[in-house]
């Protein structure tokens, strides 16, 4: 979306003439004009005092800016997802993230814009893409929420390590082989913490599970193979003004002090019911 399609929409929902907005900003009403006509860019201090204005009078500007994103839907065999790069795609895609992801390495795409998005805001060469997976012909694993998703999220975190060698630690080990995507919830942003408080035993397996319910993330899909990444298609790279950044970082906090306040709700409300974590390990699962 362009700046200046957001700049006049923060305008007129602020229900401000181009002249009084311009006062607000500290620029003369020509400036304000030059940015809407998109004849001209504000620099990042009258950015950040746009986003005062934003924030003065609630103007809903996350809604806005991620509104023009495709819906994710499935269509022929073929999904719309996203996914958001520190420093850009290069190159072909490659099963190549960190160890430490959910499910390992691979490829991570999500099914809702909003997510990837507070995830990359702080970093100036990062970008969204607007993705299409043909899943035809791919081997999929779809993993519901439950004991064997939050296990496999273990094990590829490394916190099964005490059980190697067990039966136990190979189902994990063993669960993705000869797939090449695995699809299950995210346990990123608002769930991190969440995810913690399990492993630290804060949490039983019922809480953990029963969060997934309250904090909607959307699903991840994760390409494992290379040829699962053969099949995804670029369709769309969008960078993020200044503006934006100000406004996903707000996001992304208001994200970050949602996971705590479910967690500890979570930690109230099934105290007593279910398993902690390390009694799963300790039984076997």
């Amino acid at each position: 979306m362009k700046l200046s399609r957001i700049i006049q929409y923060i305008r007129e929902e602020s229900a401000l003439s181009q002249e009084e907005f311009a006062e607000k900003i500290g620029v003369g009403r020509l400036a304000v004009t030059r940015w809407e006509n998109d004849k001209a860019v504000p620099n990042r201090i009258a950015q950040t005092r746009i986003y005062d204005v934003t924030k003065e009078n609630g103007t809903p500007l996350f809604d806005y800016i991620t509104k023009d994103s495709a819906e994710h839907r499935v269509n022929d065999g073929s999904i719309i997802l996203y996914h958001g790069s520190k420093s850009g795609i290069e190159g072909e895609i490659r099963p190549a993230s960190r160890n430490r992801c959910d499910f390992g390495k691979g490829f991570y795409m999500g099914t809702l814009v909003h997510q990837p998005l507070t995830l990359i805001y702080n970093f100036d060469k990062a970008a969204l893409y607007t993705l299409e997976l043909d899943l035809r012909g791919l081997k999929v694993l779809h993993i519901p929420p439950g004991i064997d998703w939050a296990m496999l999220v273990a094990y590829s975190r490394g916190k099964l390590e005490s059980k190697a060698g067990s039966a136990f630690y190979e189902k994990y080990e063993k669960m993705l082989d000869g797939y090449d995507v695995a699809i299950g919830s995210i346990a990123n942003d608002r769930m991190f913490h969440v995810l913690d408080r399990f492993f630290m035993g804060d949490i039983t397996d019922l809480g953990l599970i029963k969060s997934l319910s309250v904090v909607q993330l959307g699903e991840q899909y994760v390409a494992l193979t290379e040829n699962a990444c053969r099949q995804i298609r670029i369709l769309e790279r969008r960078k993020f003004s200044e503006l934006e950044n100000l406004c996903i970082h707000d996001k992304s906090e208001q994200n970050r002090r949602s996971g705590i306040e479910t967690a500890n709700e979570i930690c109230r409300t099934y105290r007593r019911e279910g398993r902690f974590f390390d009694e799963i390990l300790n039984d076997g699962g």
